[in-house]
């Protein structure tokens, strides 16, 4: 069965300009992770949002936040489709045939894929272009500095949890260094 880390490899590599686009995968962004975020040289952006399965399908549907500032309680796809969202876009990503287009809501677009066990390709097909849901930068709403410093962190984690399966890895407590100062 394919794993979705594969189904993100063959969609990256087949979909996406890494000279002109940034891209990112398992990306904490607004209120929940994005699957795949792309952003391009103009900075409109498009989450992808990859369902394996009818029932994580349909618990999209039901996923609530709270807006820190406000105590407003509001649904995910509310939220996206009044365009009060920081990407310009937004998509799922299906196995083919898996949900009727017709229940999905139309500011999503819709990317099926099929994938063949036999010879290990997967085939993607743009069903549905997404709405654009604002015009508004992605830059203009998020801090570019605060996101380069935020790529750069996840990237020394997932380093250090990478080396760390390898070997143990001993690390001295900062906060014990600060106290002997």
């Amino acid at each position: 069965m394919l794993k979705i880390e594969e189904l993100v490899h063959a969609y990256i590599h087949t979909h996406c300009d890494f000279e002109k686009e940034l891209v990112l995968t398992n990306y904490f962004q607004a209120d929940w992770e994005a699957d795949i975020l792309i952003v391009d040289a103009e900075g409109i952006s498009h989450e992808i949002e990859i369902k394996l399965s009818k029932s994580d399908f349909k618990n999209d549907f039901k996923k609530s936040y709270i807006n820190k500032d406000t105590g407003e309680k509001f649904l995910k796809h509310d939220k996206i489709s009044c365009g009060d969202y920081v990407c310009n876009a937004f998509s799922f990503l299906l196995p083919m045939g898996m949900v009727d287009s017709s229940l999905i809501p139309e500011h999503c677009g819709i990317i099926e894929f099929y994938h063949n066990e036999d010879t290990w390709n997967t085939e993607f097909y743009l069903i549905r272009p997404p709405k654009r849901l604002h015009e508004d930068s992605y830059w203009k709403l998020n801090d570019k500095d605060l996101f380069i410093r935020k790529i750069a962190l996840n990237l020394l984690q997932r380093k250090m949890e990478i080396k760390g399966k390898q070997e143990e890895l001993i690390f001295k407590n900062p906060f014990d260094l600060k106290k002997r100062k």
